[in-house]
């Protein structure tokens, strides 16, 4: 049993991953209507006082550094100052914009939680309050210790051979809980509108396949090794025993990392996601744990075929029920039950998961204030009952309507881009237009909230609450299989700051959370919001047609819409993109990934071309107001590069250019604009300054 969601590999093209449903921004319920879908959420009158919340983070000209050149170094122009007057908290590991607004939304959902755990009743204020109330009891939490994981230790010491390890994880999947391999439900990539089964990958502990083999990250696996034995000990391992087993913990999870994809594998090739089988031929590669007992573990009909993702894992795996030890796969199961759990449990595990997972492979100097870790697992568990409340009272319906108009501006400017390509053929054109056709944007929050019926919680634990929860979810997902596409439900809460683009669903999704600034700031002039939020939706929009979302049609079905020469001439303007990135080098030299980050740096050179045009022709005919000695462009790619600044501490950015496929926040501040003609006339820069890409370098794509 783990605690940790099962680790399928499901699809991510966006800022995050967006697995669900479209709405139109105009049909959108309104809060008090969501009330009256939910009665019980209205019997507590929920307030917000504004005057607990952070700042807002605004571009201001006092930002400004005049003693670095907006041409030679744009991202210091900007902000510098505001970097080194800004310094990362203690208990995160990187501060900027994002976590700026972060905090914020953080701000909002306690006052929320303790309003719900204060009250009594029913619905979602209930959910909740009893994980507030629960998480919020430290001296319950200290005095259980390890005991909440006896019964499931027990299990785990008693198992003999692989057929009872086998059966373990069977047992353990039905839960919720899946170790190395589960299943959940995702849309079919040849027929979206329907669910399928699917699996993938999992089992590894360290953030990347790399982590096990590179040179570079010998001290870290050290490390882990040491953390592997603590966590045993805590658990009651003897240490000489805890040593030993921890060793065996890493070469299992070694064995595994070997047949595994890393993440750039997976973000450069959207394909191996999808890789359809027969239960009967997933049998045969995997006979020592066969896939149709597993599904019948799990009450779900056997399907005609499922996603199989990465073969060689699950083959591997089965191999390893066969002929690795048995107390070796349970030093490794009882290491993952202990380590998964330990943000639920008492100090002791709460601060070892610190010292690794927040200390050494993050940099961060201090853990978390506990209200915010728990409201980490309010958000985890059943996040969207805590969006249900954080729309009352932190999202006005002004916002709402000026985001609905940005979009409809976006969305006709990248119209006219794709029609005036020079280098697409007619036939391609024509292809990527039914699909801008039907992009399916939606704001805020979702027009019909989850159900929670069925899902019991209380006041008595909080790991049992996580564990209800877990189950609950995981039903929730299987329960999908087989059945058509929910085009109505969410793959982000609304509590979220971020965005995200579903390829299949060609939607768009803006949560609340970030429609504040620097993204967006309704009193603010149209140019920086559409430097801000304005290049967020050309971003999102783009993702369509980035190299892995252009894979896709406008039903959201993966195929191919491309005339052979364009595909060819699409993969030479990107290949550009990525000499570009990787030409860049942190503060130590050492390199962006551009292959890597090909995907999102398409999506921001796209989506700032796009904003622009946005702007220009929503501002046309009207004076340029020359706010602050600024022109109307200079704000622009001023509010641009505001969202992107961030410090992150060194180890931060050492995981982030191994795992991310976002380049480094300084990269995405100078790397679009310094293709787009239009920054260069705004500050009057000239051929062969750093800023300037000219010539064979400019990178002109959508």
């Amino acid at each position: 049993m783990t605690f940790r969601k099962p680790q399928l590999l499901l699809l991510s093209l966006a800022v995050t991953a967006a697995l669900a449903g479209c709405s139109k921004p105009n049909d959108a319920a309104s809060p008090d209507a969501a009330a009256q879908a939910t009665p019980a959420a209205a019997e507590l009158k929920l307030t917000l006082d504004e005057s607990k919340l952070p700042p807002v983070n605004r571009f201001q000209l006092a930002d400004l550094d005049d003693s670095k050149g907006a041409c030679t170094d744009f991202g210091g122009y900007i902000n510098s100052k505001w970097l080194a007057a800004n310094p990362i908290p203690g208990d995160r590991s990187s501060w900027g914009a994002f976590e700026m607004l972060d905090e914020r939304s953080t701000a909002v959902q306690r006052q929320l939680a303790e309003q719900a755990a204060a009250h009594t009743g029913t619905g979602v204020e209930k959910l909740v309050g009893d994980f507030w109330a629960t998480g919020m009891d430290t001296d319950k939490i200290n005095q259980q210790g390890v005991e909440p994981l006896k019964p499931y230790l027990g299990e785990i010491d008693a198992l003999t051979d692989g057929p009872s390890v086998a059966e373990f994880l069977r047992k353990s999947a039905a839960k919720g809980n899946g170790f190395l391999i589960g299943i959940g439900s995702m849309p079919d990539f040849k027929q979206s509108d329907i669910n399928i089964a699917a699996t993938g990958q999992g089992g590894l502990g360290l953030p990347d396949v790399p982590y096990y083999s590179k040179p570079d990250y010998k001290a870290i696996r050290e490390a882990y090794v040491a953390h592997i034995a603590k966590v045993l000990e805590l658990s009651g391992v003897p240490a000489a025993d805890a040593a030993k087993q921890a060793k065996d913990v890493l070469a299992f999870e070694t064995r595994l990392a070997k047949v595994s994809k890393s993440s750039e594998e997976f973000s450069r090739d959207v394909g191996l996601y999808y890789n359809p089988v027969t239960v009967a031929d997933a049998d045969k590669l995997s006979p020592n744990f066969p896939f149709s007992k597993l599904f019948e573990s799990q009450g779900v009909k056997a399907p005609e075929k499922f996603s199989l993702s990465v073969p060689a894992y699950h083959a591997e795996v089965s191999k390893m029920l066969a002929d690795v030890p048995v107390e070796q796969w349970k030093s490794y199961l009882r290491f993952h039950l202990v380590d998964d759990a330990s943000p639920y449990l008492s100090d002791a595990f709460v601060d070892e998961n610190f010292n690794f997972y927040g200390k050494e492979l993050s940099g961060k100097k201090e853990l978390r204030e506990r209200g915010k870790r728990v409201l980490d697992t309010v958000d985890d568990q059943v996040g969207e009952a805590l969006g249900q409340m954080y729309v009352k009272v932190a999202f006005p319906a002004e916002s709402k309507q000026k985001m609905e108009a940005l979009i409809k501006n976006l969305s006709d400017s990248l119209k006219l881009r794709i029609e005036n390509l020079a280098w697409m053929s007619a036939d391609t054109k024509k292809k990527a237009i039914e699909k801008w056709a039907a992009f399916q944007p939606r704001v805020g929050y979702p027009d019909k909230w989850r159900e929670w019926t069925g899902l019991t919680t209380s006041r008595d634990s909080y790991i049992g609450n996580v564990l209800a929860a877990r189950e609950f979810n995981y039903k929730w997902d299987i329960s999908k299989i087989g059945q058509p596409v929910d085009k109505t439900e969410w793959g982000m809460r609304p509590q979220t700051v971020n965005a995200s683009y579903n390829p299949l669903a060609n939607q768009l999704t803006f949560p609340a959370a970030i429609l504040q600034p620097p993204f967006f700031d309704p009193n603010a002039d149209d140019a920086v919001n559409y430097g801000g939020i304005g290049a967020v939706i050309g971003h999102e929009m783009t993702h369509g047609y980035d190299d892995q979302g252009s894979r896709f049609g406008p039903t959201g079905n993966m195929e191919n819409w491309w005339t052979q020469a364009d595909a060819d001439g699409f993969k030479s303007r990107t290949g550009k993109l990525v000499a570009q990135f990787d030409g860049y080098r942190t503060a130590d030299g050492k390199p962006v990934n551009g292959n890597h980050t090909l995907g999102e740096n398409i999506a921001d050179l796209g989506g700032l071309a796009t904003a622009y045009d946005a702007m220009k022709k929503a501002t046309a005919n009207t004076p340029d107001p020359m706010i602050d000695g600024l022109s109307r462009d200079q704000r622009f790619f001023a509010g641009w590069a505001t969202v992107w600044r961030r410090n992150m501490t060194a180890k931060e950015i050492d995981k982030r250019l191994q795992t991310d496929e976002h380049a480094l926040a300084d990269f995405r501040a100078i790397g679009a604009p310094s293709n787009l003609p239009a920054f260069a006339a705004a500050f009057k820069c000239k051929a062969g300054d750093a800023m300037v890409r000219d010539g064979d370098k400019q990178v002109v794509i959508w």
